[in-house]
């Protein structure tokens, strides 16, 4: 089905910690789809990534966004898929892979202690990456491990407190890992039921498996008919 016939474009959220090379296997996909992604990465406030709060990088996402002409889709990752929420009002379509999820589901996440400055990037290991990403092969594994960073601690706290969100006006597709320990898919699942979202549970094992592990380009192709559907 060809992409023009629905969204033709699509900004990319990443998620905490990461930036816009999760979304490479996607863009790549979506490219050969005619479906045109842009994947930027989000940045700290000018005071410091210690004072970088969850609306700082929703003004980055919305104006990503708003510079794209419609129809345009807003897709998202972990905290991407908080930040697309947010941002849901400007979108034609909403795609939210293992979100964050907003009140009262961020109840159900496990509890975190997050430091005002979480040192990802700083303390990021090669063993910990392979375990982080269980289906993924050496070489997207070692890429990773270059490009982990340093996070808001102040953003994950307000994430993960449970942020009040509006159910989006515009079509919205849900995905769910079956073994995501961060983000349990049945709380995604629950997500998608109240807000009469499509829900796609995939195999990839781990919270950042649709983006960086085997299946990455069946998801993505997966996301790109669903989304070219007019």
């Amino acid at each position: 089905m060809a992409a023009g016939r629905g969204i033709g474009r699509a900004v990319l959220v990443h998620g905490a910690g990461g930036g816009g090379w999760e979304w490479n296997v996607w863009r790549g996909v979506f490219a050969a789809r005619g479906l045109r992604a842009d994947a930027p990465d989000l940045q700290p406030a000018a005071e410091g990534l210690e004072a970088t709060g969850f609306d700082d990088y929703a003004a980055q996402v919305r104006v990503a966004l708003e510079a794209m002409p419609r129809p345009r889709a807003l897709v998202g990752a972990s905290l991407g898929g908080l930040l697309a929420m947010a941002c849901a009002d400007a979108a034609d379509a909403l795609v939210l892979v293992n979100p964050l999820p907003p009140a009262p589901w961020a109840d159900d996440l496990p509890a975190r202690d997050w430091p005002d400055r979480v040192p990802w990037g700083r303390d990021a290991r090669l063993a910990s990456t392979r375990r982080a990403l269980p289906d993924s092969d050496d070489a997207t594994a070692l890429f990773a491990f270059r490009r982990w960073r340093d996070e808001s601690g102040a953003v994950l706290r307000q994430a993960h407190g449970g942020l009040v969100m509006d159910a989006p006006l515009c079509r919205t597709l849900c995905i769910a890992s079956v073994q995501d320990e961060d983000v349990p898919p049945d709380v995604t699942a629950e997500l998608a039921r109240a807000w009469g979202a499509d829900l796609l549970r995939v195999a990839s094992p781990g919270h950042v498996g649709p983006l960086l592990g085997r299946d990455a380009a069946s998801v993505a192709a997966q996301v790109a008919a669903w989304l070219a559907a007019p």
